[in-house]
C-alpha cells in the first residue's frame, strides 16, 4: 500500500469515528445510570437519587413523597416499554403525577413536585 493510499485510509477512518462520535447526542445533564428511571429529592438533580430499571410499586419512605427532578434514561426500542408514569399513590393508584418520554430529564414540575410514591414503565404518556 502506497503512503499516500496508507494516508487516505487512515483519514477515512478517522473521519468515521469523529462522526460517530458527534452524532451520539450529547450527554444529559442528570446523572442516571444508562437504562435506569432516577428520581432525586430537590430540584436540578440535586440530593439523595433513587433510581430503578423496573417497576416499583412503592417507593421507599426516604424519596415517596419528595420527589423534585426525575431522568428517564431508559433503552429504547420496538416493543420495549421506555415511558415512565409517575403516581402519587402506592401500587400506581391515584393520579399521575408525571410521565416521561425516553431521554426525559424534567429539573422541576411544579404539578409533580412531592407527589410520587409509585412508578411504571410503559408503552406511552
Amino acid at each position: 500500500m502506497t503512503k499516500s493510499r496508507l494516508f487516505t485510509a487512515v483519514a477515512a477512518a478517522f473521519l468515521l469515528l469523529a462522526g460517530a462520535l458527534t452524532t451520539a447526542g450529547p450527554a444529559g445533564a442528570a446523572d442516571c445510570p444508562r437504562g435506569e428511571f432516577c428520581v432525586w429529592q430537590n430540584a436540578n438533580f440535586a440530593g439523595q437519587r433513587a433510581n430503578w430499571s423496573g417497576d416499583d410499586r412503592w417507593w421507599e419512605s426516604w424519596i415517596a413523597d419528595t420527589d423534585s427532578s426525575w431522568a428517564n434514561h431508559g433503552i429504547s426500542g420496538p416493543g420495549i416499554k421506555d415511558h415512565v408514569r409517575v403516581y402519587s399513590s402506592a401500587s400506581l393508584g391515584g393520579h399521575m403525577t408525571i410521565c416521561l418520554t425516553p431521554g426525559q430529564e424534567v429539573g422541576y414540575n411544579g404539578a409533580a413536585n412531592d407527589k410520587g410514591d409509585s412508578h411504571t414503565w410503559a408503552m406511552s404518556c
